[in-house]
């Protein structure tokens, strides 16, 4: 009986857009308290900043989540993606990545190739259960650019986007 107030198509898009609504809330919570003067002035200063930094987070990652209409899973395990898959899968350490690409083909297919520095890439369609994980997974690489993810998914197609790509270290000779 609970959420039968609300259709499932309006759950599925506030759903998507949680973090950033929640992050507005705070926005509009803290611009309330903020001339409240003394103690309530710090409070809503504190809304503020965390509103800010949860609905610039929350925004980005409603325009990375896609409907999971692919086949397979992406699974985030102690620094691992698996990619459990009906006829392809595998597995690969974030911190061995050497080169993250993103491709749309003619057909409006589009998936991920993650490619370690040794071994085979782990291809996840971007439809894939999970997928949304890889904004988290892939944080902490060296240089990464979360936005460039984001602006990777709205390639036209045909395109081949390079995300990111490992830094070369300078030989030592």
């Amino acid at each position: 009986m609970t959420g039968d107030w609300i259709r499932p198509e309006a759950a599925a898009r506030l759903s998507r857009w949680r973090e950033a609504l929640i992050g507005m809330a705070f926005l509009g919570l803290g611009a309330w308290l903020l001339p409240g003067g003394g103690l309530w002035t710090l409070f809503g200063l504190a809304a503020l900043g965390t509103g800010g930094v949860l609905a610039l987070s929350g925004l980005r990652r409603a325009r990375f989540r896609h409907a999971t209409d692919a086949p397979g899973l992406l699974e985030l395990d102690e620094g691992r993606l698996t990619y459990l898959g009906p006829v392809l899968g595998g597995t690969v350490a974030v911190d061995e990545l050497a080169e993250v690409t993103f491709r749309r083909t003619r057909s409006g297919e589009a998936f991920w190739r993650l490619a370690p520095v040794s071994g085979r890439a782990l291809i996840v369609p971007e439809g894939a259960a999970g997928a949304e994980r890889l904004l988290d997974a892939l944080a902490p690489l060296p240089g990464f650019d979360a936005g460039a993810l984001v602006r990777a998914t709205r390639a036209p197609a045909p395109a081949t986007v390079t995300v990111w790509r490992r830094p070369s270290r300078a030989a030592l000779t």
